[in-house]
């Protein structure tokens, strides 16, 4: 989805310095530009008197390209080349830099970063523009319809300047209400696939700040003894073993009885001690189920009538007419509770200054959350609360948690010091498999009827499993009727025209803490419909191509339009149907984040000694694609992710704890598993939509049909490897 945004959403609020041209927002939603000899106004854009550019990204960068993306459109309106725009991430202040889909709620998530920004940025930087070209027409005494601004040079007939000799006399002028915008035929960066990323060179010469890179002066690092089985909690410990430890400092119980912080004078010292320290838990309120008895229960909620009726339908007519149709499938998918694992655990590091002011240092996914934390935890107004957003080594959803866990952790255990020393919380590998949230467990139930012709006439979709949203902030917009959009997103809204469908819900209790995960509800919507689509296309005895097309066929319908577009482009890109023997495809193709993804799975081999994924065709249509080399990466990258948990990996519990412990049984994906990967953009003068995440859904499905059309055999459980398919 992409906002449309007028003048009124810009954001209004805080500071320029020096002779700094700063474009942004007045408290009376008109546009506004100031120096900082006068009245200060938050930018998105920052023209400092040398002539220096600075966009402020207010979307954290985890790796999706925001810190690319959002100075390109400040660079295509203004008029400069990338090397002249530099960016910084904005500060935690909801009422500036709130995410235009979260409401007065500023965070990165739900593959939004584009969408929401695509004309704030834009129109920022058009502004910016237009006040400069009126300071050099004022300057040179010519008419302003004959100045352009190129490469950061300012012309007009044979005179040329740069930039900076025009900030500070723009600066005095008041901001265009409504500057013109490019048109799509003036764009020489938005959709430049030459352009690449701006953070690639600090990532490649270890100039990038991470948050577990801030080492503040005489910081202490904590790690946290957490219990093993969820809700339990802590009554005492016994450190003995722990002082024999060089660079324990001490041990505390946190204040909410969660778990016990260490102190250690670094991190290696803080894991021996913790490992050392022996923690009495009370453990009458703590998850004692395993992983056999939490499936079971989603599966009998399949079998029982739905607790709520998502899309209203008819049940009894639906069922009826499945009942009576010429051929029945039905199938039953389960998929398992899912680990994160980025590459960077989790990290922050807090202080306070001489002024009693607090200062987080974190890869702020969402920092509303923790900077509302705080002013609970510490006492504090929300302008003694700072949030300093450092890069970060992914999340895929992990570091943006509706209550804040790990920066309260860090909060909790900073407020039992005497605050004289800034406090780092550091995250293990082992940490984050075994006491983190996990995308939740799903099952699907769903019973396709088709008639003689081989026309779909019912589809009666059951879902059960662990609601993310219910019990959060977000339940009031996210919850409808009781139902947690994202347990049936995917489904509930998907753009095929399917007569006589049916959506039933049913909640099942939380085993662990639960969270979105890249691409949400679409991880298991996705596979049960594709997967569903292909068996009904066997069924019909056709194309796996042509039979989702006959429910793509409304070409005045733009989700329509759009899917059935990237289908074809997919199944044309990767000779669908002309593979070399030993070889077979699968296909599966998903709308989400308003983004539409093809995908064709090729794979050699077999399920016994071992099936090789040898290529992956994409088609993606995004919008305008903004920078089509971040476009391609994150498809990739969704690729990978999506199929590397889908081949291998599962969190498991045995009497409420974690099973898993680090990477050698929660294997990520190798770069050997997928021999070769191609992405093609559709071309597109529609809005920019998301490409975090949107990869992801399609690529399982996609893989399960092309095992089914190798062996016959058809994967309904995750992970594939322990439903029988072995990969080379």
């Amino acid at each position: 989805m992409t906002l449309t945004s007028s003048r009124r959403s810009f954001l209004k609020g805080v500071a320029a310095v020096g002779a700094a041209l700063v474009v942004g927002i007045r408290t009376d939603g008109a546009l506004a530009a100031a120096s900082g000899e006068t009245a200060q106004f938050n930018p998105f854009v920052k023209i400092d008197a040398d002539g220096t550019v600075t966009a402020i990204v207010k979307h954290f960068e985890k790796g999706q390209g925001p810190a690319t993306g959002l100075p390109t459109l400040i660079a295509e309106e203004i008029g400069l080349r990338m090397d002249q725009i530099e960016y910084e991430f904005a500060p935690s202040n909801p009422q500036i830099y709130n995410n235009l889909l979260f409401g007065a709620f500023q965070g990165t998530g739900g593959s939004t970063a584009m969408a929401n920004s695509w004309l704030q940025y834009r129109q920022a930087g058009a502004a910016a523009r237009e006040m400069l070209i009126a300071a050099a027409a004022q300057s040179w005494g010519v008419d302003r319809t004959g100045i352009t601004i190129e490469e950061g040079i300012v012309k007009a007939g044979d005179r040329s300047a740069p930039i900076a000799e025009f900030v500070a006399a723009a600066s005095q002028l008041e901001a265009p209400a409504e500057p013109r915008l490019k048109e799509p035929s003036e764009f020489h960066l938005i959709g430049n696939d030459s352009i690449r990323r701006k953070d690639s060179a600090i990532k490649g010469n270890g100039q990038a700040m991470y948050a577990m890179d801030v080492h503040l002066p005489n910081q202490m690092v904590a790690m946290i003894k957490r219990p093993e089985s969820r809700g339990a909690t802590a009554i005492g410990f016994d450190d003995s073993a722990s002082k024999e430890v060089k660079g324990y400092i001490n041990a505390a119980v946190l204040p909410n009885s969660a778990g016990v912080a260490v102190y250690a004078e670094n991190t290696w010292a803080a894991i021996q001690a913790r490992d050392a320290l022996e923690v009495e838990w009370d453990m009458s309120g703590a998850e004692t189920r395993s992983s056999d008895q939490i499936k079971a229960e989603i599966m009998a909620a399949l079998d029982a009538e739905a607790t709520y009726n998502v899309n209203k339908a008819d049940v009894a007519a639906v069922s009826a007419a499945i009942d009576g149709a010429e051929k029945v499938i039905e199938k039953t998918f389960y998929f398992p509770l899912l680990a994160h694992a980025p590459m960077e655990p989790l990290n922050c590091t807090i202080e306070q200054t001489a002024e009693g002011e607090i200062i987080l240092h974190d890869g702020a996914q969402m920092p509303t959350g923790p900077h509302m934390a705080y002013q609970e935890i510490f006492g504090l107004p929300a302008e003694k609360i700072h949030i300093k957003t450092m890069l970060a080594g992914g999340s895929f959803g992990r570091r943006a948690t509706p209550d804040a866990d790990y920066q309260v952790e860090a909060a909790l255990a900073f407020v039992l010091t005497d605050r004289s020393r800034p406090v780092k919380l550091v995250w293990t590998r082992e940490d984050d498999i075994r006491s983190g949230y996990y995308r939740p467990a799903f099952g699907h139930k769903v019973r396709v009827g088709l008639n003689a012709a081989g026309d779909i006439v019912g589809w009666q979709h059951q879902v059960a499993g662990q609601p993310i949203i219910k019990g959060t902030l977000f339940e009031a917009f996210m919850v409808h009727d009781g139902v947690d959009l994202t347990s049936v997103e995917g489904v509930a809204e998907s753009p095929y025209q399917i007569p006589g469908m049916a959506i039933g819900l049913t909640d099942t209790e939380k085993a662990t803490s639960v969270l979105w995960w890249r691409s949400v509800g679409h991880t298991h919507t996705a596979y049960a419909m594709e997967v569903m689509m292909d068996l009904a296309a066997k069924a019909a005895g056709a194309d796996p191509v042509e039979f989702r097309l006959a429910y793509l066929a409304d070409s005045t319908d733009p989700d329509q339009r759009r899917k059935a577009g990237v289908l074809r482009l997919a199944a044309e890109k990767a000779g669908w149907g002309t593979v070399a023997d030993g070889r077979v495809q699968g296909i599966a193709v998903h709308k989400s984040f308003g983004s539409y993804v093809a995908e064709v799975v090729e794979i050699s081999g077999n399920p016994d000694d071992g099936i090789k994924i040898e290529k992956v065709t994409c088609a993606v249509d995004c919008g305008i694609a903004v920078n089509p080399d971040v476009v391609r990466a994150q498809m990739e990258g969704g690729i990978g992710y999506g199929l590397g948990h889908a081949m291998r990996d599962q969190i498991t519990l045995t009497d409420g704890a974690v099973d898993q412990y680090n990477f050698p049984d929660y294997e990520p994906l190798r770069i050997g598993d997928i021999a070769q990967i191609d992405v093609h953009i559709v071309p597109s003068a529609e809005a920019p939509t998301g490409v975090g995440e949107p990869g992801t859904p399609p690529a399982p499905p996609a893989l399960a049909n092309a095992i089914a059309a190798l062996s016959g055999e058809l994967v309904t459980a995750l992970p594939m490897v322990e439903d029988g398919v072995a990969f080379a």
